[in-house]
């Protein structure tokens, strides 16, 4: 890998289930991510997901491309379109730059939905080991 590499995309079913979960579990109580008729009455079309939520699957997408040993030492996100339920986000991303002998990289993420751009920034990590990438194929011959 190298700067200026693409990751993978990743899809993200935005769920109704996910949305209040990981507000319930960020402890994020505001009614706009797990009550639709007081999310309606504040304005929006639906409940939403919260930053904290969106800042795990950032982290999540980052980590799984680089490996058990990735550290995230820095996460800065902007919020932009809102996730709402029956949605999908597709996380993409770019390395911007890498020390591979230090082990360090920082990688641009986008998550956009079918309004907008979700979320935009960068992550800062770190990782202790190789990147290792496998591809699995159904080789009849090797059967």
């Amino acid at each position: 890998m190298e700067a200026g590499a693409e990751l993978p995309p990743l899809e993200i079913p935005i769920t109704r289930t996910l949305i209040v979960a990981g507000a319930i579990a960020s402890r994020d109580y505001q009614d706009v991510h797990h009550d639709a008729e007081l999310a309606h009455g504040k304005g929006s079309p639906d409940i939403f997901m919260n930053i904290l939520t969106t800042n795990g699957l950032v982290g999540r997408y980052i980590t799984d491309h680089f490996g058990p040993t990735a550290r995230l030492r820095k996460v800065a996100i902007r919020l932009g379109a809102p996730n709402y339920p029956g949605d999908t986000m597709v996380l993409t991303g770019r390395v911007e730059e890498l020390d591979g002998a230090a082990g360090t990289a920082t990688v641009r993420v986008v998550g956009a939905n079918s309004i907008g751009d979700h979320v935009t920034g960068t992550v800062t990590l770190t990782f202790a080991e190789a990147m290792v990438t496998v591809t699995v194929t159904d080789d009849e011959e090797g059967a």
